[in-house]
């Protein structure tokens, strides 16, 4: 078991994003981000493992892998669970639970599993088991080796901690950062959204243009661990290079009440002063003053045959609008339903995906700029 010096981290991402996630890992300075099923490894030590949570604006969760080992058979799962030096990760006096998966084992039942790992924890350390610790310890049981990590983000990192208002269908954090990134938004252009709902892709591209780390305002299943060094963590926390953009990010709406969510969790993100947000009907759009730069939209999908109909001319009017007045511009548009993305009479080029998003597969659908 490594939890000294370098281990193995896995950044957690939606199916289909793992390709962009190791993109921003590598840029983010990570050591050999490779791409896995379901997400991307990195190498590192703790002071790693915070910058993952703190820093990457595309994870979902960051799981520090800390034990591996064959297990045949339930008994052979326990005595081997209580070799693992829980001490070195976890504190005896903060409740844990473990998740067990099991996939092509002898040992097939997660729950049986899981208490054999409960009990050799709670008995070699003292821990107290609880249902809705924050601290989680991860077993996955797949071909006999038992791998174990524990999750050091708590609650999914989409969940930035400065947004409270939201609308029906939320585009999460952590997607609509990934989309932003695989339209090559770097930070350096303007940002339009006339679909914004409670604001998520004008806040994230805020965000990044003003150099803002998506963790700044939350906190870590990891102040939890053994691990856990707090002089350290608030000296990475202190490491801020946050800029004043150079462009300003628009969103609009047609309900008045996405309007008055995006600018309550801007003002709580606080990229107010960098985004501006009006009740807007997709025709009334033009492009802001200054130069071009990305239009992004995620329009209603209709997950119905009949709903697909009745959006078609909402697609083509959102076509005819930037076609007419974003000369110029990327479009970023994402759907579950390439004949919608069709109806716009935009160039796009074969689309990205699909991703899940909400239970649906959509795509992102890019063309321009615009002419």
């Amino acid at each position: 078991m490594t939890t000294h010096g370098e281990f193995e981290i896995f950044l957690a991402t939606s199916p289909g994003f793992e390709p962009v996630l190791c993109k921003e890992a590598e840029a983010h300075g990570f050591k050999d981000p490779k791409v896995i099923t379901g997400g991307v490894t990195v190498r590192g030590g703790w002071p790693e493992v915070w910058r993952a949570n703190l820093e990457l604006r595309g994870v979902g969760r960051v799981l520090a892998r800390i034990g591996e080992f064959r297990a045949m058979h339930l008994a052979q799962l326990d005595k081997r669970a209580r070799r693992v030096v829980w001490g070195d990760v976890l504190r005896p006096d903060v409740p844990f639970r473990v998740q067990v998966s099991c996939k092509g084992s002898r040992i097939y039942h997660s729950g049986a599993a899981a208490q054999r790992i409960e009990k050799a924890i709670r008995e070699e350390l003292g821990a107290p088991l609880s249902a809705d610790a924050e601290v989680i310890i991860k077993a996955r049981i797949d071909d006999d080796l038992c791998t174990i990590a524990v999750d050091t983000s708590g609650e999914s990192l989409h969940k930035r901690g400065h947004k409270e208002a939201v609308n029906k269908a939320p585009m999460r954090e952590t997607l609509a950062s990934l989309f932003l990134r695989q339209c090559r938004y770097d930070g350096t252009e303007p940002v339009v959204d006339p679909m914004c709902g409670s604001g998520t892709f004008i806040i994230e591209a805020a965000e990044i243009a003003a150099g803002l780390r998506p963790g700044r305002s939350r906190r870590f299943a990891f102040e939890q661990l053994a691990t856990f060094d707090e002089a350290a963590w608030q000296r990475l926390r202190a490491t801020t290079d946050v800029a004043k953009p150079a462009h300003r990010f628009f969103g609009s709406d047609l309900d008045a009440g996405a309007i008055r969510m995006s600018r309550a969790n801007a003002e709580r993100a606080g990229v107010s002063e960098m985004t501006e947000f009006q009740q807007l009907a997709i025709t009334e759009l033009t492009a802001p003053s200054g130069p071009p730069g990305l239009v992004i939209i995620n329009p209603p999908y209709g997950d119905r045959l009949g709903d697909r109909d009745d959006l078609r001319p909402l697609y083509r009017s959102i076509g005819q609008t930037l076609l007419n007045r974003f000369a110029g511009w990327r479009v970023g548009l994402v759907t579950s339903e390439a004949s919608l993305a069709k109806a716009t009479g935009l160039p796009f080029a074969p689309p990205f995906g699909p991703v899940s998003h909400g239970g649906l597969r959509v795509s992102l659908f890019l063309a321009g700029p615009l002419k």
